[in-house]
């Protein structure tokens, strides 16, 4: 008779994967999900896959835009600093903004939540962010993917994707194809530093000592990393019905690249956007980013949101009227620059600095 103990019975959880946490999570989030129903999905989670119904939403012949982004190292302040609670909007503006620029309405939306060991508490916390960033959009969360991955993630740490579905009726959709020579700028003011430029304003915090959890330096009413960490505006109820109404030619959502590198890419080959950077104010948060990294101004430009969050370009005799129609949806409106005849690009001018961007941006992008 063998006298061996038994072999060890090996189970998920020994190897760190929690089953019943992944369970209890999604019957958690569950009404998160169905808060953001709207026509065309009923936003119940449990299922492999969401079903969207074009018809019900209204739409005749659609065209169809997909986009996916995360939020890239504002994730790891959000952990440093316990600030769970709204980095799901981020993650969701990111997606959502890219579709609204093409003149698509964001239909539906999917998150993807990876972890080494599933913490409900904040996982259900970063979800409810994204839930109401479904909601300001008005797509529908209609499901994601939470995947508890040991060995992969420091304790505590965690990493976000987002996953978007839009429609534009046919021949409505935004392609840069009606910017012309002569049409006015627009800007719309950002919420602070938006998804892009964190690995930099991070190592400057390092850097310089920064204590993040003490009033800014700039504003002794308000912690550094409230400032920080404010959330990603989105701008989609506010374009959508001047888009469908045909009022603006192009949008170009200023994410990585700045200014200098995302407004080229909604114009044509023979068209140079000009931005006159003395045309809005500097916010007092980019101002100190500036001054703390000794940041060249064209390095601003091409790394930071410098305060235009959304920049729109409109004809010339639409500008005002559609200037005082965003200001009453809730926008604030800069008129930045103009659209002129030359090689595609981008120039920014400040006092009497200018910069381009058409080099760097061909050099990419059309190659």
């Amino acid at each position: 008779m063998s006298t061996e103990p038994p072999a060890k019975s090996y189970s998920y959880e020994d190897a760190g994967v929690s089953i019943a946490a992944g369970n209890a999570l999604v019957k958690a989030i569950a009404p998160l999900a169905r808060a953001t129903a709207r026509p065309g999905a009923d936003a119940e989670l449990g299922g492999f896959g969401g079903f969207f119904d074009l018809k019900a939403a209204g739409y005749k012949d659609p065209l169809l835009v997909a986009g996916n982004d995360g939020v890239g190292t504002k994730v790891k302040l959000a952990i440093d600093h316990d600030r769970h609670d709204r980095i799901g909007e981020d993650l969701v503006a990111m997606c959502v903004n890219d579709l609204i620029v093409q003149g698509a309405e964001p239909l539906f939306f999917l998150d993807y939540f990876a972890t080494g060991k599933l913490e409900n508490g904040v996982a259900e916390r970063v979800v409810a962010g994204i839930a109401e960033g479904c909601r300001i959009a008005g797509c529908a969360l209609i499901g994601g993917e939470t995947a508890e991955m040991p060995g992969m993630y420091a304790a505590g740490d965690y990493d976000l994707a987002g996953f978007c579905v839009g429609a534009v009726e046919r021949g409505e959709q935004l392609t840069g194809d009606r910017v012309a020579a002569g049409d006015v700028l627009l800007g719309l003011a950002s919420s602070g530093v938006h998804s892009n430029g964190y690995s930099l304003v991070r190592r400057l915090a390092a850097d310089k000592g920064w204590k993040l959890d003490r009033p800014a330096l700039f504003d002794q009413d308000r912690l550094l990393i409230d400032y920080l960490i404010e959330p990603t505006r989105i701008y989609v109820k506010s374009l959508l019905p001047f888009i469908r109404a045909g009022r603006i030619h192009a949008l170009a959502h200023i994410t990585g690249g700045g200014l200098l590198e995302n407004v080229p890419r909604v114009l044509p080959r023979h068209l140079h956007a000009r931005i006159n950077a003395d045309a809005w104010q500097q916010s007092r948060l980019m101002a100190f980013l500036q001054a703390q990294g000794n940041i060249e101004p064209a390095e601003m430009a091409r790394t930071f949101n410098c305060g235009i969050g959304m920049v729109l370009a409109v004809a010339a005799d639409e500008a005002g009227a559609l200037a005082a129609d965003l200001t009453k949806a809730g926008e604030t409106v800069h008129v930045i620059g103009a659209i002129e005849e030359g090689p595609r690009g981008c120039t920014v001018q400040g006092g009497a600095e200018a910069w381009s961007a058409r080099a760097a941006w061909e050099a990419v992008h059309l190659a």
